[in-house]
């Protein structure tokens, strides 16, 4: 199932170029007050909504998703977690470019680690990218984003994918230069995810996944996920090792070669294979 959030905030159920506007499936979450929970409300109950979707996707209203502005999938994350250099042809031109690593140590995944994004830096696709620093150079990072389903703490890799409630397509925007990344990687809109959530039952596979980025149809980037130095169970295991995982939490799985600049008035189209393509335009902040 894929499920997308737009307009104003409504639930759609995508079906093929059409959205069905599902969001009285909401209906089934339950009553909240204050202290709010520091979780996604929707994705920590998805399965009640999903069953609420399948029973009422028929009468629901339709229209072209073209028509309609897509919002993140992920309303409230507790944090947006990201893998540094988790592919090896990244960290090989990371270590070789002078603009990219500016003089910083990068060392391999397993050392560097984890680091976490602003969860105030997360737009939708509709939402375009607003760059800052405009005197500096601001990246492209195309990734596989994931998107915890369940509580989790120490993890074991065998039981990492059950803790996925879906999948969707990331971009880390970056200004380049000597700060600490989540610094330079929280800017408002500098987390995109989207076009939608796809559950794991259509894509059973996380580490065989093609994905790529072009810009003004120009390609940038183009990999495969089984070139991931740590894939999204052990990156789970590994980020539960440190953290809780809540639901709504989303995980950028890394980046491969290619990065290279935007600026104001470029096109993104992300592409990751049983998702879709998600289009981002580019402006000044």
């Amino acid at each position: 199932m894929r499920l997308c959030r737009f307009g104003d905030g409504a639930l759609g159920l995508v079906d093929g170029a059409n959205v069905r506007d599902v969001t009285a499936a909401l209906d089934v979450l339950p009553a909240h007050r204050h202290p709010f929970p520091s979780h996604d409300v929707l994705i920590a109950n998805l399965d009640m909504v999903v069953e609420r979707v399948r029973a009422i996707c028929a009468r629901a209203p339709v229209q072209p998703v073209a028509d309609v502005t897509l919002l993140s999938p992920v309303a409230n994350p507790g944090k947006i977690l990201c893998a540094p250099v988790n592919y090896q042809k990244h960290l090989d031109e990371v270590r070789e470019d002078a603009q990219l690593h500016h003089d910083n140590q990068v060392a391999p995944i397993h050392k560097a680690g984890l680091f976490l994004k602003a969860t105030s830096s997360l737009v939708g696709p509709g939402a375009g990218i607003a760059l800052r620093k405009l005197d500096r150079r601001n990246d492209h990072e195309v990734e596989l984003a994931v998107v915890i389903g369940k509580q989790g703490n120490n993890i074991a890799r065998r039981d990492a994918l059950d803790h996925v409630a879906g999948y969707a397509i990331g971009l880390d925007i970056t200004i380049r230069g000597p700060e600490e990344r989540s610094l330079r990687k929280s800017p408002d809109s500098y987390a995109v995810l989207g076009p939608w959530l796809v559950t794991p039952d259509e894509i059973p596979n996380p580490g065989n996944l093609d994905l790529r980025i072009s810009v003004n149809g120009e390609q940038r980037q183009s990999s495969n996920t089984k070139h991931l130095i740590l894939g999204v169970a052990e990156l789970i295991e590994y980020a539960s090792s440190f953290y809780t995982l809540f639901p709504g939490d989303v995980m950028m799985t890394g980046t491969p070669e290619g990065v290279s600049p935007i600026q104001p008035g470029d096109v993104i189209s992300a592409y990751v294979e049983r998702i879709g393509t998600m289009e981002v335009r580019v402006r000044a902040a």
